[in-house]
This record gives structure tokens, C-alpha cells and sequence, in this order.
């Protein structure tokens, strides 16, 4: 399987949650429209400081045309809401792809058992 998915842990401050929500709305409307990108799924502690996301493409390249042109239009005010905690990211993505996935600290992970229906 050549995709690539991942699992992002990102803090907010205590009554940002809001803010994000109206930043991150947007975001997947747009991100629902690519044809690459296979989930995106947003998740909240009941805090509402971590956030979870799940976000699973079809091929690295999937992976490079959702960070530049989609990702890219929102990333200023995403990161001025909510900063990484961990970035785990799995799959094999393309040196491209990867490069690109560096700059949220991705820590990789490969596959050597297991399967996906």
C-alpha cells in the first residue's frame, strides 16, 4: 500500500478552542474536496486543550498537494491556535513528502505486520 496517514497531537490555550473550531471548518471543506485525501478527522479532550488529528492520503504526492496548496492557505492562523505536541506519521512517504512533514517534527513509523480492510 503506498499511503501515508497520521496521528497529530496539537495543544490549545484554555478558551481558544472556539477560535480554532472557526479556523479548522474552513480547512476541511476544502480538504474534503481533494480526491487524494482519504480521512480528516478532528478530535477534542474534554478540556478542549488537546486536540487530535487523523488525516490518511493515498500517495505521497497526495500528501505534498494538501500541505502547499490547501494546508498552507490556513497555516498561519492554525499555528498561532495550536502548537504540536507529537506528529506520528505512517507509511512510507517520498523524500518530497517527507521533507515537508520534517517541519511539524514527524517521527516515522513503518510497517512490518498487520493489515487494513
Amino acid at each position: 500500500m503506498s499511503d501515508i496517514y497520521w496521528l497529530c497531537t496539537f495543544r490549545l490555550r484554555p478558551g481558544d478552542y472556539d477560535a480554532f473550531k472557526a479556523v479548522v471548518r474552513p480547512l476541511v471543506e476544502m480538504t474534503q474536496k481533494e480526491s487524494g485525501c482519504l480521512a480528516y478527522e478532528y478530535s477534542i479532550s474534554t478540556d478542549r486543550t488537546a486536540v487530535h488529528i487523523i488525516e490518511r492520503y493515498r500517495t505521497s504526492e497526495d500528501v505534498v498537494s494538501h500541505v502547499t496548496k490547501t494546508f498552507s492557505q490556513f497555516a498561519e492562523r492554525f499555528g498561532a491556535l495550536a502548537t504540536v505536541m507529537s506528529f506520528d506519521v505512517y507509511g512510507t512517504p517520498n523524500a518530497k513528502a517527507r521533507e515537508i512533514l520534517d517541519g511539524f517534527g514527524a517521527k516515522y513509523f513503518t510497517r512490518f505486520d498487520g493489515f487494513t480492510k
